[in-house]
């Protein structure tokens, strides 16, 4: 075995490096770059070298964003021989911020493997072999890849921050959407995953008003226009100034985000960036929705209708006169929709892990900008526009 991999639920990996310093303080040197440790025996003969890296939440978000739902949706699928086992392994799962991985040139030593359980005793974390076995902090079996229980006594374990931000989002208003957006999926015959966490109750969510979630309509809608431009290698200098004008038309110069201004004044714009954000015509169509100006959000199997998109603002003169003809739905109606969405968007990261098309033939593109501009709204999170938390 050359590779082994542990994962941990940790406030702060502030004491990381010196945990790993001096668990190879003797008989090693280590160098560290950045995140980086290479660590190499002393010993004259024999010797070993190991690649220990180091990566948490924040330092490579987009690594759990993308492959801890991966790890769920695998061990989702073994049968367990004990299912209370299995809820407890993903809820484990569920709260890993941390990951050390560990690789050697040649095959683990009987020491190097014993140092890589030590750090993992000293970090209280879950050991992950390439075959599906999974290790609890003592070195224990926890399950076999079959499904058969090892003998470790398994209780998952949470950093602060995470057990905290469970305890804020449950509530019996939460389970009650997560069991109905369940039994929506489930009559689709889409895969769900029951332990995927419930939203915030409507009361602690921070709530967009009707006028910024107007003014965001607008605003981003105009933008598309131009990345539309740039996409389609178009006149820019002659977009950018209808782009300005009409931005300044209905008031809402003021109201892009920061990414989408560095976007609309760069020299040369990327056409791979204008193609992200045309497809945020899906996140603007949830806007809209939630201003009574779409009726119904479809199935997401197919984009939205664009020529309406653009007809709901430019019939109008002023954001006076749009905003005239908008109503903000309920707080509950557009919560059931988020959680909807959220619970789909899991099943399309699966699928797409898994190599295989979404179910029900959905898009995952559209069900990720849905849901960006539905937990906007909502305001799930504290995170704007240009950074939505998108795992699941």
């Amino acid at each position: 075995m050359k590779f082994f991999t542990i994962f941990a639920s940790r406030n702060s990996s502030d004491d990381i490096s010196n945990i790993i310093v001096n668990l190879y303080n003797y008989g090693h040197t280590v160098e560290k770059n950045e995140n980086i440790y290479m660590v190499k025996t002393k010993s004259f003969f024999n010797k070993r070298k190991t690649t220990i890296r180091v990566s948490t939440e924040i330092t490579d978000p987009a690594y759990f964003e993308t492959n801890i739902p991966g790890m769920i949706g695998f061990y989702n699928r073994i049968l367990f021989a004990d299912p209370k086992l299995k809820e407890l392994v993903l809820t484990q799962i569920s709260v890993f911020n941390m990951l050390i991985s560990f690789e050697a040139e040649k095959e683990l030593s009987e020491e190097q493997m014993q140092l890589c359980l030590e750090l993992m005793s000293k970090i209280e974390g879950i050991g992950f072999i390439q075959n599906g076995t999974l290790l609890d902090y003592d070195g224990q079996i926890i399950v076999h890849p079959d499904g058969t229980s090892g003998p470790a006594d398994f209780r998952p374990r949470a950093c602060t921050n995470k057990v905290l931000g469970a305890e804020v989002a449950s509530s019996e208003e939460g389970e009650r959407r997560k069991y109905a957006s369940i039994d929506y999926i489930k009559q689709r015959g889409i895969l769900h995953l029951d332990t995927l966490p419930q939203l915030p109750p409507a009361a602690m969510c921070q709530w967009k008003t009707q006028q910024e979630i107007a003014e965001r309509a607008i605003s981003l809608l105009i933008l598309i226009q131009y990345a539309c431009d740039v996409a389609q290698g178009g006149d820019l200098v002659a977009s950018k100034e209808f782009v300005t004008n009409m931005l300044r038309k209905f008031c809402v110069e003021n109201r892009l985000t920061v990414e989408e201004r560095r976007f609309l004044e760069a020299v040369e714009p990327s056409p791979q960036e204008a193609i992200t954000i045309t497809w945020q015509y899906e996140a603007y169509w949830t806007l809209i929705w939630a201003l009574h100006l779409v009726d119904t959000l479809d199935f997401p199997d197919h984009t939205c209708n664009c020529n309406f998109a653009i007809e709901v603002v430019s019939r109008c003169e002023s954001f006076g006169n749009f905003y005239q003809q908008t109503s903000l739905r309920s707080r509950e109606e557009i919560l059931d929709e988020a959680d909807k969405t959220y619970r789909l968007h899991w099943a399309c990261v699966n699928s797409r892990l898994q190599g295989q098309e979404a179910s029900s033939g959905m898009n995952e593109s559209i069900v990720m900008e849905r849901r960006r501009g539905l937990f906007w709204v909502v305001g799930c999170t504290k995170e704007e526009w240009d950074h939505i938390p998108m795992d699941t």
